[in-house]
């Protein structure tokens, strides 16, 4: 009569502790495929400079670093494309202060670019980059210009906003080398956080169902000084 409870609770330990190391096995598993998909994900970035088309119907540029807006203009300076959106640009920044940082491509800013200033992280480049291509007619081909190891997020972003325009990436490789990452400790730190939210970009955009823009953001062209900013 004693025995059952004993033997009842043996067997709960047992299943306990099988419980505990089938969760260790998959914890463990989970950490050998982030390592690993992260190994790959350093290993798939571009380290060489982007081989482009003749032309494309426009580029697009996400902020971030001067050099990425000073690569993106030197593509309409080579005709690679005639029109450039500026995403991310900081609400009181206009175009001159922008010009100035690279006076000799001052010119394209009464011409060709658009400055837009709604966005705030990566999705929002991309909603700003898919009212943008709609309004300036982009239907075919498009120039990404972002740092390397932000491109792919980038490209997961802009491509679930405009799933039917082909994406051409122009990555900024400046002090990214692969080298650099794995033995930098603050910029392999970078990379790594850049890698989880690319899958978090990839989770998320699978999830969620294309929406079309139906809506004017706020896209400025790129000549004279920035209008006051408006809240909403």
């Amino acid at each position: 009569m004693t025995t059952g409870a004993p033997q009842a609770e043996g067997a709960r330990r047992r299943a306990g502790t099988s419980v505990g190391i089938w969760l260790m096995g998959w914890l463990l598993v989970g950490i050998v495929g982030l390592a690993l998909g992260f190994v790959g994900f350093v290993q798939s970035l571009a380290y060489v400079p982007a081989t482009l088309p003749k032309h494309a119907d426009g580029v697009v540029v996400l902020t971030g670093g001067a050099e990425r807006v000073a690569d993106a203009v030197q593509l309409l300076a080579d005709r690679k494309a005639d029109k450039l959106l500026i995403t991310g640009v900081n609400k009181s920044t206009s175009s001159r202060a922008i010009a100035r940082q690279i006076p000799q491509f001052s010119a394209f800013f009464s011409c060709c670019i658009t400055l837009g200033y709604t966005a705030l992280n990566t999705a929002g480049n991309a909603r700003e980059t898919q009212i943008w291509a709609r309004n300036q007619h982009i239907e075919k081909t498009l120039i990404v210009v972002t740092s390397n190891y932000h491109m792919p997020r980038a490209l997961v972003e802009i491509s679930h906003a405009l799933p039917h325009v082909r994406l051409l990436p122009y990555p900024v490789i400046h002090h990214h080398t692969e080298r650099e990452i794995w033995h930098q400790p603050d910029l392999r730190r970078l990379v790594a956080f850049e890698y989880v939210k690319f899958l978090v970009a990839r989770l998320r955009t699978w999830i969620l169902p294309y929406a079309p823009a139906h809506e004017v953001g706020r896209l400025r062209p790129g000549a004279g000084p920035a209008a006051p900013a408006r809240s909403g």
